[in-house]
């Protein structure tokens, strides 16, 4: 009868690797670069790791180093590309540095968003990415009090470091190319968000700017804080141009959501919506499926994520600093379009 394999503990992997047992440590659990270690050896172990099946034992590790290798993530939704975004490259830096990730959908409920970070920091994670919450404070100060790293990501606050999208600049940009070659006389408007909300209020600024640059001025109407939903972008369009007078034909639309509802309203109204130039500070590949020019701007997604990774593997607490990361916009031709 054959004997049982033993399984290869980290000494060994130390040995097979010609490194010491703290070197492979670093390695396996992502903090190798921290600590220096050369990638050569880094790689090294990690083909060993794969070639011998070494697996740390994560319970006796959290026990040992009183950690619990969970990750944590809270967003709005799953609906639209930039929370999906954020998620999968949330997932994907957390593995890179041996954690396990966690992420839950609030739908915009305070409550709700307090209930499941209490939750999460019971189950000791080891840290929270809170994505989209309007005021994430009391978040901030409960992962603080408990020692759990926190960050916020698209919506800032002053309890905690906080990563967001150039909405200002993102949206002058975007704003500028939708202006392009418009009537001196034309109307443009600025449709979705809700009141004092910091990004909304941002992208609105940028829109004015933009403006501005083009000697435009928005009237009374023309800044639409109809929300998000679909449902309402429709209503509100309908009522802009079902009013006798003079028609938007220009709109810088502030997420997909409330684009969908420009796209539905142009399916029922087409005689109305189709000279209509449209902008979105969103972005989904489908809308080039509509016979209605339209530019997009995508969040960096990628980058909102490392930047919070980054500042987790460091040690700085940087608590009320906001990293600024800049958007691109999605256009026919490929050249730089922001700055």
């Amino acid at each position: 009868m054959s004997k049982t394999r033993k399984r290869p503990t980290i000494r060994d992997l130390a040995e097979a690797a010609g490194t010491s047992v703290s070197t492979v440590s670093f390695v396996l659990n992502g903090t190798w670069q921290k600590h220096r270690t050369n990638p050569e050896t880094a790689e090294r172990v990690l083909a060993l790791a794969a070639e011998l099946g070494y697996q740390a034992n994560q319970r006796a590790r959290a026990l040992r180093l009183g950690r619990s290798s969970l990750a944590g993530m809270i967003i709005p939704h799953h609906r639209n590309r930039f929370f999906a975004g954020l998620v999968e490259n949330f997932e994907s830096e957390a593995r890179a540095r041996g954690l396990v990730p966690i992420v839950v959908s609030t739908q915009r409920d305070p409550e709700i968003e307090r209930q499941v970070a209490a939750r999460l920091v019971m189950q000791d994670v080891e840290l929270l990415v809170v994505a989209g919450v309007e005021n994430p404070s009391s978040i901030n100060r409960l992962c603080r009090n408990k020692g759990v790293r926190c960050v916020n990501v698209d919506l800032p606050g002053p309890d905690a470091f906080s990563v967001v999208t150039d909405n200002f600049g993102g949206a002058r940009a975007l704003t500028r190319r939708l202006l392009e070659d418009l009537a001196p006389d034309a109307r443009a408007i600025f449709l979705g968000g809700r009141e004092s909300e910091y990004a909304t209020d941002l992208r609105i600024k940028g829109f004015l700017a933009a403006m501005q640059e083009k000697n435009l001025t928005a009237g009374d109407g023309d800044i639409v804080r109809c929300g998000y939903s679909p449902v309402a972008a429709h209503k509100a369009l309908s009522d802009l141009f079902e009013t006798p007078g003079n028609p938007p034909l220009a709109m810088l639309i502030n997420s997909i959501t409330a684009f969908e509802g420009f796209a539905t309203f142009w399916r029922d109204r087409p005689d109305l919506a189709s000279n209509v130039r449209v902008a979105c500070f969103d972005w989904d590949p489908f809308a080039a499926c509509l016979p209605v020019k339209t530019l997009m701007l995508r969040q960096d997604v990628e980058n909102l994520i490392k930047v919070c990774f980054a500042w987790f593997d460091g040690e700085e607490e940087r608590a009320g600093e906001i990293s600024v990361v800049p958007p691109r916009l999605i256009i026919d031709d490929p050249g730089p379009e922001y700055d």
